[in-house]
């Protein structure tokens, strides 16, 4: 299961597609609470990156497109989160998936504090196997809380820890090296795909204000940027009932 993308899909082909695509952890435990707010009315996609420590940014787009297609899916939305936001450029550059548009979940075009993922990248190597078990339940407590409002999320925190392994942690460590070596920045320049963005209000990985300001002058195709109160980072899961209204908004403004 490491070594090539997972795909899981919800919904009648006949509904809008909406395409997930994860963040630094790379798998779907922790987007159950928003598929349920937004079941019945999108056909939702989402998938489980593989523990790979040599793929580019392009290695994942194309990926992701080739796991649409082979499940029949040659157009959708692209709902990226943070990392997610990545790929989710690249398969724009690209364009060999029909992408009707692109929102991005606590995501961003180049990292806005780039010294920061120096830091996670190197503190992450230095973690011992014994202190990463230590982190994962303290955290798997902690979500218990956070999540408490969603079950769907709940019900998935004990695969999210399992899925915490020491080959995980490299994958995620290497995640950030992407994050630090790429730059998207021209792609956003130039597209032409609606692209939307929302952000938890208190999120300190991926501080919104510069992500935002950026996007406003340099990303002509922005039609709309929504900062949830009371969600952080994982806005998806902590701002679920608003960022699940906003989402299908937009996408069914792309429809009209």
């Amino acid at each position: 299961m490491d070594e090539t993308l997972q795909l899981r899909i919800y919904g009648d082909a006949s509904l809008p597609t909406l395409i997930y695509l994860p963040g630094l952890h790379g798998d779907w435990t922790l987007i159950g609470g928003f598929r349920s707010a937004v079941a019945g009315k999108v056909r939702f996609v989402e998938m489980t990156y593989p523990r790979d420590i040599k793929w580019s940014l392009d290695d994942y787009a194309a990926a992701i497109e080739e796991g649409l297609m082979r499940n029949g899916i040659s157009r959708g939305w692209l709902l990226a989160e943070s990392f997610g936001s990545q790929p989710a450029w690249v398969m724009l550059a690209r364009g060999r998936f029909a992408v009707q548009g692109l929102i991005l979940a606590g995501g961003f075009v180049k990292h806005p504090v780039t010294i920061s993922l120096r830091l996670a990248e190197r503190m992450t190597r230095r973690l011992s196997a014994r202190f990463l078990v230590k982190i994962i339940f303290a955290y798997a407590k902690y979500a218990r809380f956070r999540y408490r409002r969603s079950p769907e999320t709940l019900a998935t925190l004990d695969e999210f820890v399992a899925r915490r392994t020491p080959q995980d942690r490299e994958a995620a460590q290497y995640r950030l090296h992407l994050l630090g070596e790429n730059d998207q920045r021209d792609i956003a320049r130039k597209t032409t795909v609606p692209v939307y963005g929302l952000a938890g209000f208190l999120d300190p990985i991926v501080p919104w204000p510069p992500v935002r300001r950026w996007l406003k002058r340099n990303c002509p195709a922005l039609r709309d940027y929504k900062v949830i109160g009371r969600a952080d980072h994982n806005v998806l899961n902590t701002g679920t009932k608003d960022a699940a209204q906003w989402v299908l908004k937009w996408m069914k403004e792309g429809v009209s």
